[in-house]
């Protein structure tokens, strides 16, 4: 369904990512960006970004079942950070979800996210 590519002749991925990702699949999930979101309540989850991060993964994986997919088929990750001072608690979490193979990944830190949370993740899976 998906090959990692790797190549010496750019920089080795430094974290939880692959270089590249090939999908040899057309169907496509897109997941939108998940904050955390408590779905049933539609308060905000947490106080610490290691909270945070855990109940957006558990929002991503919730939406990846529904489309009948798992972590194991994301091919591509983009982490959307309030301070970059969140990305090794982050990324220690988010790593925890792919262990083996993970997917193509980009990491920000932009200005402000939605409801003011500190991270926000959105992925693309193969079906």
């Amino acid at each position: 369904m998906k090959e990692i590519i790797k190549t010496d002749k750019a920089p080795a991925a430094i974290g939880p990512y692959s270089q590249a990702v090939r999908v040899k699949a057309d169907n496509l999930i897109f997941c939108s960006g998940q904050i955390p979101m408590d779905p049933a309540t539609g308060e905000i989850v947490g106080e610490t970004i290691e909270e945070q991060c855990r109940q957006v993964m558990k929002n991503l994986e919730a939406v990846l079942r529904a489309a009948g997919a798992d972590f194991s088929r994301v091919v591509k990750a983009t982490i959307y950070l309030a301070d970059m001072k969140y990305f090794a608690k982050v990324n220690e979490i988010y790593g925890g979800y792919f262990k083996t193979d993970p997917p193509a990944r980009a990491a920000f830190a932009v200005k402000t996210l939605p409801k003011e949370v500190m991270v926000e993740i959105e992925v693309i899976a193969a079906g």
